[in-house]
């Protein structure tokens, strides 16, 4: 029997961010259909089977960037056309509760026009199947300042 991890989304008008919650994940498989349908699987720490699959509110994709760290596997997934989804699924029912929002990823409509420097994953992914340090690929902007003003 299966568990699903912990899944947290962020977006922006180009892509829907997935974190998947699952320290020391091994065998990780991932399935991206332009209709929106993503699915996942991984063996746990414990060799428990975890998996999950969305229908996602939008046209994906399919290709996508992972990184896969200690503690997380981040997912990064264009969209087919740049809109705002009005939810992260298709159905309008209320989302599984392992689903939930990421904060620190969050961006709203209004303020992705500033935010476009700081949104830029590149730094998140920059070996996209590498391990990450413990920050696991997020974007800290204060730290991100920091680094522009040396």
């Amino acid at each position: 029997m299966s568990r699903n991890p912990e899944v947290l989304w962020a977006q922006r008008s180009d892509k829907v961010y997935l974190t998947v919650a699952l320290p020391d994940a091994k065998d990780i498989s991932v399935k991206c259909e332009p209709q929106g349908l993503f699915s996942f699987s991984a063996l746990g720490a414990q060799g428990e089977r975890f998996e999950f699959s969305l229908e996602l509110y939008g046209k994906i994709m399919t290709e996508y960037r992972k990184n896969v760290g200690l503690r997380n596997i981040i997912f990064s997934i264009q969209k087919e056309e740049r809109s705002w989804w009005t939810r992260l699924l298709k159905s309008e029912e209320k989302p599984a509760p392992y689903i939930k929002v990421d904060w620190n990823k969050w961006c709203d409509e209004d303020e992705e026009v500033n935010s476009e420097t700081a949104s830029d994953d590149e730094s998140a992914f920059v070996n996209q199947d590498s391990e990450s340090s413990d920050d696991d690929g997020l974007l800290y902007l204060p730290d991100l300042e920091k680094a522009r003003n040396k």
